[in-house]
This record gives structure tokens, sequence and C-alpha cells, in this order.
């Protein structure tokens, strides 16, 4: 145990990774706290209005991503200069997908039900970083053995099966599962052999002609999301604070 956690986790070579990851967590956390507390008007925090116009920390984000990735682009995995780089990739990438669900709207949505993407995505993020540190490597090439791997031929195909099921599970409407089997192929063999999102391309196309497998697919899809909604929502709220609770306009 002791050798593995020192192979995956503390080699010098992932150095960089660790902390890239660390503060990537630990700037999303901070970020949601701060705008907990403006939000409830607590504490000495304010939004940056200069001139009327709101700065949203997405923007040093993308700032300091960029130069923590060029810089960790040039700087290699060792040294203080990677591991200045990786924490400034990591605080700016906490920044920017903190504030996700603004990119993908073009709307501030922050504190919305679109808003719940940004939590989504950055937990996503951190649980897959977290399996690149553990030693996982893209599409199952790490539990190939030295010999496999020197056979180019049986690299390949592993590589093209593993890559063709991810393709699959996301064609199904299955993005986190796509996403999590690059890393561990084996959730997206489960991805892929069960039924497709009703709303996916796969069901569109595949299931156009079986109607009893849209069927199939729709209650599902329905019994999934209200099994687990619940759950998420609550586990949602708790890392990245509650939506705006709208109150439908009555009228005249």
């Amino acid at each position: 145990m002791d050798h593995w956690f020192y192979r995956n986790i503390t080699e010098p070579g992932k150095l960089p990774l660790l902390l890239a990851l660390a503060s990537f967590v630990l700037t999303f956390l901070v970020t949601r706290t701060i705008t907990r507390l403006i939000r409830a008007g607590k504490g000495p925090f304010r939004n940056i209005t200069p001139g009327g116009l709101h700065i949203h920390h997405v923007v040093p984000g993308v700032v300091l991503t960029v130069i923590g990735g060029f810089g960790a682009v040039g700087s290699g995995r060792h040294g203080v200069a990677a591991a200045i780089c990786a924490v400034l990739f990591g605080i700016g990438a906490g920044l920017v997908l903190d504030e996700f669900a603004l990119i993908l709207y073009l709307d501030d949505v922050y504190w919305t039900e679109q808003g719940r993407r940004s939590t989504e995505v950055v937990v996503l993020a951190a649980a897959l970083g977290g399996l690149v540190l553990a030693g996982f490597s893209p599409l199952g090439v790490n539990e190939l053995t030295p010999e496999e791997l020197r056979d180019r031929l049986g690299l390949s195909l592993t590589l093209g099966l593993n890559f063709l099921l991810v393709l699959i599970a996301l064609f199904k409407g299955k993005a986190r599962l796509a996403l999590v089997g690059v890393l561990v192929p084996f959730v997206a063999l489960v991805a892929a052999v069960r039924l497709a999102r009703p709303a996916s391309p796969w069901c569109r196309r595949m299931y156009r002609d079986r109607p009893k497998a849209r069927a199939r697919a729709t209650l599902r899809a329905y019994h999934h999301d209200r099994r687990w909604a619940g759950p998420r929502r609550r586990v949602q709220e708790f890392i990245g604070g509650a939506p705006d609770r709208t109150v439908p306009s009555r009228r005249p």
C-alpha cells in the first residue's frame, strides 16, 4: 500500500498534478464560500464592479489558466517553476469552472437552476483529476502488461475498443459515464450496453422504428431521474449553495 501511494501519488513527477488538483478544489470551495457570503450580505466581501461593470471571477480565471497552462508546458514536470505553474493553473481552472454555466448559457445564471451545471462539472473534473493522480491511464492502457504494451497490434486494438465504447456511451446520452470511461473502461462498457437516454442521438436513430425500445428507455430514464434527482440536488446544494427560488407571477 505504501509503495502504491508513493508511486501513484507522491512521486516527484506527479507533484504538479497533485498541486493543480489541490489548488483547483480549494479555489472552488473558497470561491463558493465567498459568493455565498456576498449573496447573504455577510462579511467584507463585495462584487467587483468598476465603473458599474460586474467583473465575474471567470475573467481572472481565464488569465491564470492561460499563464499556468503555457508555463506548465514549458517548465516540465519537475522543479519550482512546474509547481508554481501547476498551482496557477489549478486556481484558474477552479475560477473558470465555478462559472461554467455562465459560459454555457452566455448569461449570469450563477444562482439559478441552470447554475447547477457548474457544480456538476467541477465535481466531475475533480473526480477525473483524482483518477489520473491515482494512476489510471486514459482508455485503460495502465491495465496492459509490459509484453502487451510492446505489442503494437494489441495496444492499438485495446485503445480502439475502449474508444469505441466511450463514443457509444456518449451517443447514448451518458456524457458523465463516457468521461469516466476514458479512465475506467468498465464504466464505458456498462454505459454502452444499457439503454440510451430518450433524447440522445442513439435513441433518435437506433430506436426510430422500435417503439418498445423507446418506451423502455423513457421509462428507465424516468425512474432513474426520479430516484437520483433528490440526492443529487442535496449534494449540489451542500457544495455550491441552493439556487434562487423564483415564485411564478400571477396573471391579473
